[in-house]
């Protein structure tokens, strides 16, 4: 695809500028990449991997797929994909999916699943002797959450690229902080990165898709807003702030 190499290295440059802002990975770090299927997280391993090959900062990567349990998933297509890629994927079989959208929950199901998915993502990451756990969110994920704690939490606070959890004992990284999502997807295009559908049932129901349509909503009318946005995150004018 034309412009493949540009996109690459774009994306490569925006992940070195979140890794070495906040100190992301040292080396001989053990690092557990939570692998759900989607672009993010192919992309997130995809150039993880590939810095390898040019960075003086050696470390070691343990893919993980925490299974929902739905029908019709693709854990073994995901397997035989990171292992062309020389990884053996940890696929752990689950039933928080099921469990999340049943009648014995009373919450929302998303917020079960992810609390549930990322209980059990920590522990293998523990067993697997790894202190880091990198995620693929993306810089529109960092600003959908500020509005989705803004319209149903009541506070102003979103994910943050790099969070020190559990007393020091893991750290959460996210090296596609500063990645625009359309720059993953011409990335995820030009690469070739299979299509595994999600099947869950509330894939398109949630609050965060209600905000990522208002927000490119946004976005169409002024292509600034996206980048204004974000910079504004660490441009807090703490006094004009109501206390």
């Amino acid at each position: 695809m034309p412009g493949y190499n540009y996109i690459y290295k774009s994306l490569n440059r925006s992940v070195g500028k979140a890794i070495h802002r906040y100190g992301m990975i040292e080396d001989g770090d053990r690092i557990a990449v939570g692998v759900s299927g989607g672009i993010d997280s192919l992309t997130l391993l995809w150039i993880l991997h590939e810095r390898l090959k040019s960075v003086p900062v050696k470390y070691k990567l343990f893919p993980i797929y925490i299974d929902p349990g739905f029908e019709g998933g693709f854990a073994e297509a995901l397997k035989d994909y990171c292992g062309e890629m020389g990884y053996s994927l940890m696929v752990e079989k689950t039933m928080h999916g099921i469990l999340a959208h049943s009648s014995e929950n009373l919450e929302n199901p998303c917020f079960l699943c992810s609390k549930l998915r990322r209980k059990r993502l920590f522990e293998i990451a523990g067993e697997l002797g790894c202190s880091r756990l990198s995620l693929g969110h993306n810089m529109d994920d960092i600003i959908e959450t500020l509005f989705i704690n803004m319209f149903y939490a009541g506070q102003i606070s979103t994910m943050v690229p790099s969070q020190t959890v559990f007393k020091g004992l893991f750290t959460i990284i996210r090296p596609l902080a500063f990645v625009d999502k359309n720059k993953i997807k011409r990335f995820a295009k030009a690469h070739g990165f299979p299509d595994f559908v999600n099947t869950c049932p509330s894939a398109k129901k949630t609050k965060r898709f209600e905000i990522k349509k208002m927000l490119n909503q946004i976005y169409k009318s002024n292509e600034k807003v996206k980048g204004n946005i974000f910079r504004a995150l660490s441009n807090v004018k703490v006094d004009y702030m109501l206390k």
